[in-house]
């Protein structure tokens, strides 16, 4: 790839899956989605739409590893895309890598902000008498990535089996909270209440609300460009890194829709679920007693620290490998390797401080806070469509890798190309109504102001100094500067 190796190899192919099934994480998505899904388009979406999604997702995933094993770089989805545009590859690169490393940052924070709202949400049911503020949430949203830092920082090794781990605390808390969903709840809705529909999304148009309660799924599914991300440090990564990213998302589908099931067939009173603060909490709760809803929800948090820790690492290799091309500000200094971990330490902290400074406005509004990080899943998903695109605009010019989709490919990669601009559509359109400030759909002006600041920035000063993906020399004299 015309870079001399830095990093160590140190991951397996199970490792490579580990990160992007983690990050996907479907218990973290599912319960921090599905009060959302209850009210735009009920049981019939939450689970026809997740099996229907996945499928396009699928699709998304399989165009993406393709380009994996052609291209398996810690650059992964910028670098991509520098080196399969036609012309212009330092403006394709550019900002694809923006759009990348934005939608990063954002997923690191939203999913701290995540585990603290739920680590407060465990509190309040153990001692009744704390009341949860936005103060407090962001405190300990910014310990814990400052936590996740820390161990990206001393413990490589920890952090690597961790990852590990990660995998077996979301299948094995897959069987038990469903397992219990199954058996100790004393009613079960009906099988027919998988097609029951519901609209409170205050729009008269059912198709509409329906459509929305497809983000569910998508909400979920972000992410799995960390395999891509972890090539550098994953053994014959041009067959792991693909397989990786399939793997991630087929096993990701299939148990989310077990735990998706479970979860509708639970319900028990449908409004006063839907119009709790915490549906999924409430289900537990009504369905299992508190002792036994308290200890689901520690597994809950549990992988959602998982799966923060993971965002965190596949974000600074994306740092590291953007800075390397000297896109970032500062890229001499975020690109150095520690000499004792072989890891980008200095990056670490980049993404922590720029995750910290996304979660700063939920100090005073959690409106503020949800427009900042809105961008995060449009913005990974429109990352992920470039190099797809310009794969399928390439033609037969196109040098697969040995994982690739055959002639498969166009087909799957235009699939994956249209659902990521219908479902970017669906995510800048209003969610309820009536809309007010509180309301309103922040994400394309979040997009927009990325964009625009890229833009500026591109024209002002970027494109005479930034021309895509470096290269160190000829492969021989590239193979001479590894490690030193």
């Amino acid at each position: 790839m015309g870079y001399p190796r830095k990093l160590t190899r140190r991951f397996q192919a199970f490792d490579n899956f580990a990160i992007s099934f983690t990050i996907i994480n479907i218990l973290s998505g599912i319960f921090s989605s599905f009060g959302f899904g209850m009210n735009a388009g009920g049981p019939r979406i939450l689970v026809f739409g997740w099996i229907g999604v996945c499928v396009m997702v699928l699709c998304i995933g399989a165009a993406m590893a393709e380009v994996a094993s052609a291209y398996p770089t810690s650059g992964a989805l910028y670098f991509s895309a520098g080196k399969l545009a036609k012309r212009h590859k330092g403006a394709w690169s550019w900002y694809t890598g923006w759009l990348n490393f934005v939608g990063q940052i954002g997923g690191t924070a939203a999913t701290g902000y995540a585990a603290a709202t739920f680590i407060q949400a465990f509190v309040a049911l153990q001692w009744p008498s704390y009341t949860p503020t936005a103060h407090q949430t962001v405190l300990i949203t910014a310990l814990i990535i400052v936590v996740q830092g820390l161990a990206n920082t001393y413990t490589v090794q920890l952090v690597a089996v961790l990852n590990r781990i990660s995998v077996w605390w979301l299948l094995i808390g897959l069987v038990v909270i469903v397992s219990t969903l199954i058996v100790m709840p004393d009613h079960h809705q009906s099988a027919s209440f998988v097609t029951h529909f519901v609209n409170n999304t205050g729009f008269t148009n059912g198709l509409y609300g329906g459509l929305l309660g497809l983000l569910v799924t998508s909400w979920t599914f972000t992410g799995f460009d960390g395999s891509f991300h972890m090539s550098e440090e994953t053994v014959q990564a041009t067959v792991n890194a693909p397989r990786g990213i399939i793997r991630s998302i087929g096993y990701s589908a299939i148990t989310g829709l077990i735990l998706m099931l479970a979860l509708v067939y639970s319900i028990g009173d449908y409004t006063k679920v839907a119009g709790s603060s915490a549906p999924p909490v409430q289900i537990l709760i009504d369905g299992l007693g508190m002792g036994w809803a308290k200890a689901m929800l520690l597994v809950v948090i549990g992988a959602m620290l998982f799966c923060g820790l993971a965002n965190l690492t596949s974000n600074t290799r994306q740092i590291f490998a953007f800075s390397r091309d000297g896109a970032m500000p500062g890229s001499r200094l975020w690109h150095s390797v520690s000499p004792r971990t072989r890891t980008p330490v200095k990056a670490v902290w980049l993404a922590v401080a720029c995750s910290l400074a996304l979660v700063v406005p939920g100090w005073w509004s959690h409106t503020a806070f949800t427009a900042i990080v809105s961008v995060n899943v449009v913005g990974l998903f429109l990352a992920y469509a470039v190099p797809v695109f310009l794969r399928l605009r390439l033609g037969d010019a196109f040098q697969p890798g040995p994982w690739n989709l055959g002639r498969w490919s166009r087909p799957v990669g235009w699939l994956a190309v249209v659902w990521i601009l219908l479902s970017s559509i669906l995510f800048m359109l209003p969610q309820a109504s009536p809309i007010t400030a509180d309301s309103f759909n922040y994400a394309p002006i979040a997009l927009a102001v990325v964009l625009a600041v890229a833009t500026v920035w591109w024209f002002a000063t970027a494109r005479r100094r930034f021309q895509g993906p470096v290269s160190y020399g000829r492969p021989d004299e590239v193979a001479a500067m590894d490690l030193i």
